[in-house]
């Protein structure tokens, strides 16, 4: 079974048209969707708009691969599990998202060469059509690792990552020479 999913927040039709094109080409019955508010009803998947997280859960589990848009839940979800991971990126340019964060994600994740993406519909199906080549990355724990814990630990108790020298309350609460309010006071006086 191939998952299909966008997300909760907003619609996401372009991905969904296209998925559900390839599907009606090439008479593809095995895709369920999560579509979400969209007003696009696809005419080959089976879908729903929502779903709770435990059967969004299943349903990652239960796929042979997933088709998402580049929301960190999905993304990290399949990685997780386990599952191979093509991915959609939403664009601000075409007002799919407020700004082009998803662009951002799927470039990182791609670089480390743990997802699949398609950046645009053509690229989506001609990936589809290829889904045996989708790789299945190293599985991510769902825990945080203790050297991210400690290091996290470190930062709280005394202000400092690891390799840095540790600050006292004190020092923490001074501004720093490049912060925004030292920035804003230098700009003001320099036009005023």
């Amino acid at each position: 079974m191939i998952f299909a999913t966008v997300g909760t927040q907003v619609p996401f039709d372009r991905m969904i048209r296209a998925v559900d094109a390839w599907a009606v080409k090439c008479g593809r019955d095995d895709i369920f969707a999560q579509v979400g508010p969209s007003t696009y009803k696809p005419a080959r998947l089976r879908f729903v708009e929502f779903m709770e997280p435990s059967e969004f859960r299943n349903r990652v589990e239960q796929a042979r691969v997933v088709v998402a848009h580049a929301g960190m839940g999905s993304i990290i979800t399949a990685l997780e599990l386990g599952k191979p991971i093509l991915v959609m990126p939403r664009r601000a340019d075409l007002h799919e998202h407020r700004n082009d964060h998803q662009l951002a994600t799927a470039k990182h994740f791609l670089a480390q060469g743990r997802i699949s993406v398609a950046f645009d519909e053509n690229e989506m199906i001609q990936k589809l059509d290829q889904l045996d080549r989708i790789s299945t990355a190293d599985r991510v724990s769902s825990q945080a690792s203790p050297q991210l814990i400690a290091a996290l630990r470190n930062f709280i108790d005394h202000g400092a990552l690891p390799g840095e020298p540790q600050a006292t309350l004190s020092d923490r609460l001074k501004p720093k020479p490049f912060s925004m309010p030292h920035v804003a006071a230098q700009a003001l006086t320099s036009i005023g």
